[in-house]
């Protein structure tokens, strides 16, 4: 396969191909099912250029695989950039905070980033995150015993937004009497890096980043005081023993982008697995049968829909992908959610198969040095979440035409309400029946 590149790297661009012309992640189709927007580019073009995005848009799964593991050829370093340009009225307002955006573990390259992770990673190891099992699930267990006996609740408001904001504070060791009043500033971040925001709509955010910006500062210099245990107070004594390799912007950068990305994504994908499994049904009522298959329900539900649909890279030099060549310079849009569903790799990609036997080679997490670093948490979180439900209301069912409100967004995705009804005499624990 060939493609002819564009003449530039910015600016106009030609010659743009009819699946490159009709590709927009800030439609309603695409947030409703972004896997079947690519479903023709991953056939016929699977690396194209975005005129609507200006990034080259990889679509195949193992294209997406061998961009994630190639740090030579490709730079971690626009990440996190606004994918939508900031207007001057945004960036004022940011600077009237302070705000000093800088390179955190997730657009950073190396060799830094590989020495910072390995000082940073241990306090979110899979082996450190299990011992938080008891605690979650407490947690889980205290916000469905408020709406247990009601009959409906809206599951992002009555759970799935909180439960992983307290979680990922917990874990990053912001002290408990802190915790109610920071994860209110916990916001949705994601529509400051991925969102299609209006002017005005651009100033609302930035204010709501400023804000949580200069309490990160606040949480940090009180860690450093008090001390504590977690993820920043682990960095603080990297810091103190290594001032150069984690400086205080660094730590401030930490805590922000860390809480956030523990948050948001993780309300995501639980959302997204239980409004998929609910209307589906019949793998919900196979895992309220059969508790045991939820681990592998997870990896399926995060393959199927994730939390986060893509992500980014630039070109450190020109570069062959796909039989593509993407220019020197060219940013570049990995879209996992598409990887996800790619026939070359899954069989029936677009059925939900909580049994199937490969849906951990998901791309979701990212692959190589950059993945994920707080997967395991994020995959506890969920097991937890769908095991309370499924045994508490098993006979939890969505609410008929409802909507649910996904805001354009090229990469952060889930519903921001998902209503839910059940009849509260039915449910299997006595006590619950109020």
């Amino acid at each position: 396969m060939s493609s002819s590149p564009p003449e530039t790297v910015g600016g106009a661009r030609c010659p743009v191909s009819a699946v490159a012309g009709r590709f927009d992640p800030f439609t309603p189709e695409y947030q409703l099912d972004p896997a079947a927007t690519l479903r023709e580019a991953r056939a016929s073009e699977p690396v194209f250029y975005s005129p609507e995005l200006d990034h080259w848009v990889v679509s195949r799964y193992k294209d997406i695989r061998t961009v994630f593991q190639d740090n030579r050829r490709f730079s971690a370093s626009n990440a996190l950039d606004p994918i939508t340009p900031l207007s001057d009225g945004a960036r004022e307002q940011l600077g009237r905070y302070g705000f000093a955006p800088g390179p955190v573990l997730v657009n950073e390259d190396e060799p830094l980033h590989r020495r910072r992770r390995r000082e940073l990673a241990p306090p979110l190891a899979a082996e450190e995150v299990n011992k938080l099992e008891g605690r979650i699930r407490e947690l889980v267990t205290g916000y469905v015993d408020r709406f247990v006996g009601r009959g409906r609740a809206d599951l992002i408001d009555d759970l799935l937004w909180e439960v992983p904001a307290i979680v990922g504070l917990l874990v990053a060791g912001v002290p408990d009497e802190d915790i109610d009043r920071a994860r209110h500033y916990t916001i949705k971040m994601g529509m400051f890096t991925w969102g299609k925001a209006s002017d005005e709509h651009q100033l609302e955010i930035a204010d709501q980043v400023g804000r949580w910006w200069e309490l990160s500062g606040e949480l940090v210099d009180r860690l450093k005081r008090d001390g504590g245990e977690g993820w920043v107070p682990t960095a603080i004594d990297v810091h103190r023993r290594d001032p150069e390799l984690v400086n205080d912007n660094h730590l401030q950068n930490m805590m922000m982008s860390g809480l956030v990305a523990a948050h948001e994504t993780t309300t995501n994908a639980a959302a997204n697995a239980l409004r998929h499994l609910l209307t589906q049904r019949s793998p919900w009522d196979a895992l309220c049968a059969d508790p045991s298959a939820i681990p592998n329900a997870v990896e399926e539900c995060l393959r199927y829909s994730p939390s986060v649909l893509c992500w980014r890279r630039r070109a450190r030099t020109d570069v062959e992908i796909g039989g593509v060549t993407i220019p020197e310079g060219a940013a570049v849009l990995l879209v996992m959610a598409s990887g996800n569903h790619d026939e070359e790799v899954f069989d029936e990609p677009d059925t939900l198969d909580i049994t199937r036997p490969n849906a951990k080679r998901h791309l979701t997490f990212g692959i190589g040095s950059h993945s994920c670093i707080g997967a395991p948490l994020a995959r506890l979180e969920l097991r937890i979440i769908l095991e309370e439900l499924t045994r508490r209301l098993p006979h939890l069912r969505l609410v008929d035409g409802q909507d649910f409100g996904y805001l354009p967004n090229a990469s952060f995705h889930g519903p921001r309400h998902l209503l839910v009804e059940w009849d509260p005499q039915a449910n299997p624990v006595a006590a619950d029946r109020g």
